[in-house]
C-alpha cells in the first residue's frame, strides 16, 4: 500500500512534536511505501516579519513576491524541511528532503497575476518518488514547485499533497492537522463524509477558510482516483498506526460507494 502523509507545519514547530511525528512515520514507513509532504506557513510568517516583510493574503493564500519566494526557499524548503529530515533520520529512516522543484517533481502554473508567484500544481512526476522509495529512501517534499522557464512558485501544501498523491498513485492520503477532524454545524467531528456531503458543508459555510481549502483538495484527490482521504489530529499519540488499523478518529472521506 502506498501512503501519502501531509504534515501540517504547526505540528513541526516544536522539537518534541517533530520527533514524535517522525518516530510514528518511521514505524509506518517500515510497513508501507510512504511519502511525506509538509507545509510551514507559521514559520515562514515569523521569518518574513523578522525581515520586515509584511504578508498579504487573498482567499487565505499568501501573495508571493520575490521576497516571499526567497523566504519560502530558506524556511519551508530549508530549515523546516531539513529539521524534519533530521528527525526522521534520527528515528531510523533514510529520509531525503526535496521540493517540487527538484528533478522537476511537480510542475506548477501561475494562479493569477495579482498573486504573483503563487502557483497551482499542474502535475507531479511519480517516477521520481518511486525511484527514491524503491531504493529505500523516504521522500520529504516541501511545498514549492517550478515551471519549465525556471520560475519558483509558492504552492498550497494541501494541493501539493494531492498532486503528489495522484502523480505517485497513492492508495491513501492522510492529512495530519492541528484539529480533531471536520466539524458539522453543531461543532461535532464528523466521522465519515462523501464528496456530496463535503460540497454541502462548503456551500452552507460550515467549512470555510483553511478547512474549506483542505476539503476542496481532498475532493480533488478522491475524484482523481485516490481510494481514501483521512483528516486526523496529528497531536494524538500513534495516530498513523491507529488510523491504518481502522480506529474511528478524525474524519474519513471517500466516494459514497466506498463508505457504504
Amino acid at each position: 500500500m502506498k501512503l501519502l502523509i501531509k504534515v501540517g507545519g504547526s505540528l513541526l514547530e516544536e522539537p518534541d512534536s517533530r520527533r514524535r511525528i517522525a518516530a510514528e512515520v518511521v514505524e509506518i514507513a517500515r510497513e508501507y511505501e510512504t511519502v511525506i509532504v509538509h507545509g510551514g506557513g507559521k514559520q515562514l510568517t515569523r521569518f518574513l516579519e523578522s525581515q520586515g516583510v509584511q504578508s498579504a493574503f487573498v482567499n487565505g493564500m499568501r501573495v508571493s513576491d520575490e521576497a516571499v519566494i526567497d523566504g519560502l526557499t530558506k524556511v519551508i524548503a530549508g530549515s523546516v524541511n531539513k529539521a524534519l529530515v533530521a528527525a526522521l533520520i534520527a528515528a531510523g529512516e533514510a529520509a531525503v528532503g526535496l521540493s517540487g522543484i527538484d528533478g522537476g517533481l511537480t510542475k506548477a502554473v501561475q494562479l493569477s497575476p495579482e498573486m504573483q508567484f503563487v502557483g497551482r500544481p499542474a502535475a507531479t512526476e511519480g517516477r521520481l518518488l518511486d525511484l527514491l522509495v524503491n531504493a529505500g529512501y523516504l521522500p520529504v517534499v516541501a511545498c514549492l514547485a517550478g515551471d519549465a522557464q525556471g520560475a519558483i512558485f509558492n504552492v498550497n501544501a494541501d494541493q501539493m499533497a494531492v498532486s503528489c498523491a495522484t502523480g505517485w498513485r497513492a492508495d491513501k492520503l492522510i492529512f495530519l492537522t492541528d484539529v480533531a477532524g471536520v466539524k458539522n454545524a453543531a461543532g461535532e467531528v464528523v466521522r465519515f463524509l462523501t464528496t456530496g456531503q463535503i460540497r454541502e458543508l462548503i456551500a452552507t459555510g460550515v467549512a470555510r477558510g483553511g478547512m474549506q481549502a483542505k476539503l476542496e483538495a481532498a475532493t480533488a484527490a478522491l475524484e482523481a482516483g485516490i481510494e481514501e482521504v483521512l483528516i486526523a489530529p496529528g497531536q494524538e499519540a500513534r495516530v498513523l498506526k491507529r488510523l491504518i488499523a481502522g480506529e474511528a478518529m478524525g474524519t474519513r472521506l471517500g466516494i459514497a460507494e466506498i463508505l457504504t
